[in-house]
């Protein structure tokens, strides 16, 4: 536990010194942000507001995780690397569509097919490494009912699934400023505490150290944003929320944890599917659903807040089947 605080504030540090070093870098590059020309009309003000910034969690979460990690540790065994290599493979996705956003001065970036191409590779391949690793395995947990299920060689397909769906989710909740960032750092929290409780110390040590650095980088992104994370850091966020339940052979909280990416998700397949079935009918006002809920009045900061508050609530309800 002790090395997981010290984890926790070094990231943090280490993440705040990163967003003072790398704000001015991102000006001065014109790494701005293409606002979608459809989005509200109170996110037209944040055209040009620096992106990429989750280069600043992903570097201090790696950093300060690398420094903690215990090398005794078998390296093909060792979980902490597992969880950062998932997430930098995820992040590189995203940098390539942030980037292909930024030369094209447009909000489109990569094709949903080239995305999706990359994703499904990275995903098998992580599936793959979690079946063979002899601590993970085939089987998962069942919380609240404290029983395992064995699922066999579908473990693979379904965890592709489950990677694939996750990392597009956190993708689509990074829609208002301090939003995925404050989710995240309760998500990280409650996976640093289960994984202490399951004995995984260098999976703990590498959740403290996500947790850490997302609470560098909010100092940046809190309303209103100075930065913005881009796919560069919601692909890495979703990359490693999903690794580490992987590992812990909990991917089943995660309908808890990320309760808001996957709402996220939801909403946008039933406004699609309901839009497309009615004729142009809408459900929500807009999709995903936080705007939704900023399109009917609440405030950015008021929405963040509730949905923080909300996962803090499951995230206990997740400690207490789980523990």
């Amino acid at each position: 536990m002790q090395r997981m605080m010290i984890t926790l504030l070094l990231a943090f540090a280490i993440g705040a010194a990163m967003g003072r070093l790398l704000l001015p870098v991102l000006r001065r590059l014109k790494f701005g942000q293409n606002v979608y020309e459809l989005a509200p009309e109170s996110h037209q003000k944040k055209q040009g507001t620096p992106t990429m910034g989750g280069l600043v969690f992903a570097v201090a979460g790696i950093a300060a995780a690398l420094l903690m990690n215990d090398y005794t540790v078998p390296l093909s065994q060792n979980m902490l690397l597992a969880v950062i290599v998932m997430a930098l493979g995820n992040m590189l996705i995203g940098f390539a569509d942030d980037m292909t956003k930024i030369r094209s001065g447009k909000n489109g970036g990569l094709t949903p097919k080239q995305k999706m191409f990359f994703q499904a590779i990275l995903a098998l391949a992580f599936s793959l490494y979690c079946y063979f690793h002899p601590q993970v395995g085939s089987v998962i947990e069942i919380p609240f009912l404290r029983a395992q299920l064995d699922l066999g060689i579908l473990y693979i397909p379904l965890m592709m699934f489950v990677i694939v769906g996750t990392t597009n989710s956190a993708n689509l909740l990074d829609g208002l400023d301090g939003l995925l960032t404050s989710v995240s750092i309760v998500d990280f929290a409650a996976l640093a505490v289960l994984a202490g409780a399951a004995a995984l110390p260098e999976l703990g040590v590498c959740s403290a150290a996500m947790c850490g650095a997302c609470m560098g980088f909010l100092l940046y992104n809190v309303y209103p944003a100075k930065m913005f994370m881009g796919d560069t850091g919601s692909m890495f966020i979703g990359g490693a929320v999903v690794a580490a339940a992987m590992l812990m052979r909990q991917p089943l909280i995660l309908v808890l944890i990320a309760f808001w990416m996957l709402m996220s998700s939801l909403s946008v397949m039933i406004q699609v599917t309901y839009y497309r079935k009615t004729g142009g009918k809408r459900i929500f006002k807009m999709s995903p659903i936080h705007h939704h809920f900023e399109l009917c009045g609440m405030s950015e900061v008021r929405i963040v807040a509730m949905y923080m508050m909300t996962t803090v609530a499951l995230c206990v309800v997740t400690l207490l089947g789980v523990l």
